[in-house]
């Protein structure tokens, strides 16, 4: 019985690969330095190719069916060999498997920020990130360029591999497409054709295929979502007396939610709007009805004390300089 089995796991008489993992792109046969059966079965299914290596070279490749490992089944083996025609011996060769199918979802983004030309912000940080699907395009050449002679790769290796190449073809995309950040977004799938062929004369070499390839967010630096976010809102305000009394409503809500925190600044800065609004107002309707001078006049210190307080708005950025020269000019006249 001992010898039996001795004998018995001295030839392979069936060789295939069923995949236990989604993420294997290369699988060696485990051999267990044993010879193959001349004649030995051979399973190569949908989605897979088989390579034998003889002697550290490449020789015959088997496409999806099956096969008995014959003479006339390998060609370029029986000629290396001098194989003849009747020749029913083992012999030693290493298979190996190489899947062929899409491998999907797989991951990149921008290490680092790219340095964009913008129209709008001249110049802007750039952080982007999407999916990619890729797959082995041609066997021999992913065995030769790529795989090696390791037990198996998975696409994890190749999706880092990648991730290194995909980076800065990525920002010399952008650079080309000339494309604002503000509009990047509507033009993801722009994005994703443009880059895709770039990408692909570097995965030519390898053997490899990018069947998909697709932008899906990029980010800005903190401080311009930030200024942008404000240009929005301003742009969305269309009465600024209603913005103004809604800016110190919500600062003195702020303010009630946390009584002991820095909501203090929030109050003055919403009743620095609401004071803005106030003199402003007063101002104009004093020029649109000076003929109403029934109100008692302002005195000088109470001219120099408005002076200093939009002085104060100016700083904190709530007046600009023209309509804080502006009201600065109307009061002095009234020395």
């Amino acid at each position: 019985m001992g010898l039996f089995s001795f004998l018995k796991d001295e030839f392979i008489e069936v060789i295939d690969w069923v995949e236990q993992s989604n993420d294997i792109v290369l699988w060696k046969f485990p051999d267990r330095d044993a010879n193959i059966k001349y004649g030995a079965s051979l399973t190569v299914r949908e989605s897979q190719q088989a390579i034998f290596i003889d002697e550290g070279e490449m020789v015959d490749a088997f496409t999806p069916g099956r096969y008995e490992l014959l003479t006339n089944n390998m060609p370029l083996l029986t000629s290396l060999r001098n194989w003849k025609a009747g020749f029913n011996s083992p012999f030693k060769c290493d298979v190996y498997f190489i899947s062929t199918k899409q491998f999907t979802n797989l991951k990149w983004g921008t290490p680092n920020p790219i340095i964009l030309r913008d129209p709008e912000f001249k110049q802007v940080r750039v952080k982007a990130f999407g999916t990619y699907f890729v797959k082995v395009k041609d066997p021999s050449k992913f065995f030769k360029e790529y795989a090696g002679t390791g037990q198996s790769v998975k696409i994890s290796q190749i999706e880092e591999t990648l991730r290194d190449i995909i980076s800065p073809k990525f920002a010399e995309a952008l650079a080309e497409a000339k494309v604002s950040v503000l509009d990047m977004a509507s033009n993801y799938t722009e994005l994703g054709d443009k880059i895709a062929p770039i990408l692909q004369k570097d995965l030519d070499p390898f053997g490899l295929e990018l069947t998909k390839f697709q932008v899906t967010s990029t980010s800005l630096p903190k401080e311009v979502e930030e200024f942008y976010d404000k240009m929005t809102n301003m742009n969305m305000v269309s009465d600024m007396n209603k913005f103004q009394q809604f800016q110190q409503a919500n600062a003195i809500e702020k303010a009630a939610e946390n009584p002991g925190g820095g909501a203090g600044e929030g109050i003055g800065m919403g009743m620095g709007f609401g004071m803005a609004n106030m003199m402003m107002n007063q101002q104009q309707n004093q020029q649109q009805q000076p003929q109403q001078s029934a109100s008692k006049p302002q005195t000088k210190e109470e001219i120099l004390a408005t002076l200093k307080e939009l002085g104060g708005l100016k700083e904190a950025g709530i007046l600009t300089d023209e309509e804080f020269e502006a009201k600065k000019k109307d009061l002095l006249g009234r020395l």
